[in-house]
Formats: structure tokens, sequence, C-alpha cells
């Protein structure tokens, strides 16, 4: 069974959201997707000062099946993307939720509102147990 994070926000497309200690959001995929996608080989993800859109496709993951998009949850602007990824794709697959995080986004003044559309970890339970 995959593992899902108490205190993590998460959509139906696979991507969590943490919280972070300075009111800024970490993204990535989770272990149900990363399960599902195999061996990832290559992340693509977008640039440092970039605008994302919720909803809206930022970035692609590569693995030895498929490629697969990446969706933003939130709306906001990328202040970090993990370089690691880019030696070290497998970081995705060892440590999903730690060391395999994507990007870390600048959501503005409505973290409250943008994370309470998303799913919570019991919400997300339930909808990987049906897949």
């Amino acid at each position: 069974m995959s593992e899902v994070k108490q205190q993590f926000w998460y959509t139906e497309e696979h991507e969590w959201v943490k919280r972070t200690e300075d009111g800024t959001v970490r993204i990535g995929i989770t272990d149900f997707a990363q399960h599902q996608l195999g061996d990832i080989v290559f992340v693509e993800l977008p640039e440092k000062g970039a605008t994302i859109e919720q909803g809206a496709e930022v970035g692609t993951i590569e693995s030895v099946k498929t490629v697969s998009d990446l969706f933003a949850p939130v709306t906001g602007i990328v202040l970090r993307v993990n370089e690691a990824l880019e030696r070290t794709p497998e970081l995705v697959n060892e440590s999903p939720y730690e060391n395999g995080w994507m990007i870390e986004v600048e959501i503005g003044n409505n973290v409250e509102e943008a994370l309470g559309k998303l799913l919570s970890a019991d919400e997300y339970k339930k909808l990987t147990v049906d897949e």
C-alpha cells in the first residue's frame, strides 16, 4: 500500500503539496504515482521565477514505462526547483515526499484558500484505494 502523509494536501492527478515554514508550498508526486510510473529516468520542471496556474501542465516525468504530465496543484510563482532531480531523477522513486520534491511555490496571501481546494490525506487515500 502506498504511503500517504497526513500533513499534506493532494490532487486527483497524484501531486502532493506541503506547506513550508516560510509560507511557501513544496510540491511533488505521491508515493502512489511513483509506484504507478515505475523507475523514473527524467524529470522536466518549470524554471525558477515561472508563474504557474492551478491545473495547468508545468512539467513532465519520464519513466521506463511512460511519460506523464505534471500539473500545478496551486497558482503561484516558482521560487525553487529541486536541481538534484536533473542528476538523480530516481530520488522521486526513493523518497517522493522528502528528497524527491520538485518545486517550491509562493502562493501569495490566499494559502488557506488554495489548500482548501485540494484533497486531504484521508480523501486521497479513498481515491487511491479505488484505483
